[in-house]
């Protein structure tokens, strides 16, 4: 019984960590194309899939949270923020030339 319910619990936590990456990933979108001019419309996607994918819990939490409240100049500051660290920097200029040349 103790195995089924470890399962159980580690489904439902990886349901609410999907469900909450994917109202992050709305929220960077949006801010993205709204607060962002110079990222371009191509380069989005793979933008907001390095700065998720470079995120802590946390921030993956604050970003959901702005997806129901709205984005903001937090927002805008937490994005930045991801965006400075080597490891988003790396991802973003890999997957954004890669989104750049397909188009």
């Amino acid at each position: 019984m103790g195995c089924v319910c470890l399962m159980a619990c580690t489904q439902t936590q990886q349901l609410a960590d999907d469900v909450a990456r994917r109202s992050a990933k709305a929220a960077v979108s949006e801010a993205l194309v709204t607060r962002f001019p110079t990222v371009p419309e191509a380069a989005v996607t793979p933008f907001t899939d390095c700065i998720i994918d470079n995120s802590t819990a946390r921030e993956i939490g604050e970003f959901a949270k702005d997806a129901v409240i709205g984005t903001s100049e937090t927002t805008v500051s937490l994005i930045r923020g991801v965006l400075a660290r080597s490891e988003t920097q790396t991802c973003v200029a890999r997957q954004g030339f890669a989104a750049l040349t397909a188009a």
